[in-house]
């Protein structure tokens, strides 16, 4: 038996299709109040039949933050995907991000070997690794640091730690370090809602550089590292280093309208997210840019993807392809 954590988020969704199809037998945790709308819509995207897959997955209540409702839950598990997590780069979720990610996290690997389960596959991030100085590419040798990393890098850090600790104790584990990952989705929160951004008309673009991979590269190569005899490892999930004006460039071509036309330097961006700041004050409404995310946007960040493609052969979707994919399922979300 597999089980998926965050089945109901973006890339546990995507994972779930792709093991659903591959006649898999799965069942998914949720919390209660978790309702399934994403991943109905998800499936709704590659299949003309979405309810007979939505129909074999098992869907189990229970909460990464209980220990006692897991280990109920991970009776019989074989395999085990932890996808469940918080995204987000605002000072203020502090405390969410440090239960969910860090917590959440140690109670997973924690109930994996009261469990006995047979492999854990861990969703971290490339937030998790650390920066490489200059032009330097990042590998998974790369040694952490904390200079200048947001809430969410830290946080995911101190949940791969947890991670490494359950290794370290016995459990069968892998772990990904995705980049900026596309695909279709919920597109007002997370990597989808870029696009719904760049619909609205935005302006600006950065000076820096990031890496990109397609959801569904994710969700296979989760698969086969899981499949594989593959333990005790990180592997980057990279498609490719890309510019932000280039990204954006190829967004704009893909949903027919115009490109960012101007560039917003450090300077710039400094000052745009204090007014956003400022207004978020005055609103009670979150900014869609805070200062960690300003400062990451004018960065060079270059991340290696040779360790997996030696690994598994993997095969990446260029990201200009996933972008154009993504862009036809946003604009045929907004007629």
């Amino acid at each position: 038996m597999i089980l998926v954590t965050g089945g109901t988020g973006f890339i546990g969704a995507h994972l779930l299709y792709h093991l659903v199809v591959s006649g898999k037998q799965v069942k998914a945790l949720k919390r209660e109040s978790s309702k399934l709308d994403l991943i109905e819509k998800t499936f709704n995207y590659y299949s003309d039949n979405p309810q007979k897959l939505l129909d074999k997955i098992e869907w189990v209540e229970g909460d990464i933050l209980d220990i006692y409702s897991l280990l109920d839950t991970f009776e019989g598990v074989d395999q085990l995907y932890h996808t469940a997590a918080i995204v987000s780069f605002h000072p203020k979720d502090k405390t969410t991000l440090v239960r969910t990610n860090i917590e959440g996290t140690k109670n997973i690997v924690n109930a994996a070997l009261e469990k006995k389960i047979g492999k854990l596959c861990h969703v971290s991030s490339i937030g998790a690794l650390g920066r490489a100085d200059g032009s330097g590419i990042v590998d998974e040798t790369r040694h952490w640091s904390n200079k200048k990393s947001s809430v969410y890098s830290s946080s995911k850090h101190e949940a791969e730690r947890e991670v490494w600790r359950g290794i370290a104790e016995g459990l069968n584990a892998v772990i990904i370090n995705p980049s900026i990952v596309l695909g279709p989705g919920n597109w007002n929160s997370g990597s989808p809602q870029v696009f719904q951004t760049m619909w609205k008309g935005l302006q600006f673009y950065t000076g820096g550089t990031n890496g990109f991979v397609d959801v569904n590269d994710v969700a296979k190569a989760m698969i086969l590292l899981m499949e594989g005899g593959f333990q005790g490892e990180r592997y980057i999930l990279n498609s490719e280093n890309i510019a932000y004006k280039q990204f954006f460039e190829w967004m704009a071509a893909a949903m027919h309208i115009p490109a960012p036309k101007y560039k917003a330097g450090p300077f710039l961006s400094g000052i745009g997210w204090r007014a956003l700041k400022i207004i978020s004050l005055i609103t009670g409404k979150p900014s869609s840019i805070t200062k960690e995310t300003a400062e990451t946007a004018n960065q060079h960040y270059r991340y290696s993807n040779q360790k997996i493609i030696d690994a598994i052969g993997m095969e990446f979707v260029p990201v200009k392809e996933s972008i154009e994919r993504t862009a036809s399922y946003f604009l045929r979300d907004t007629k």
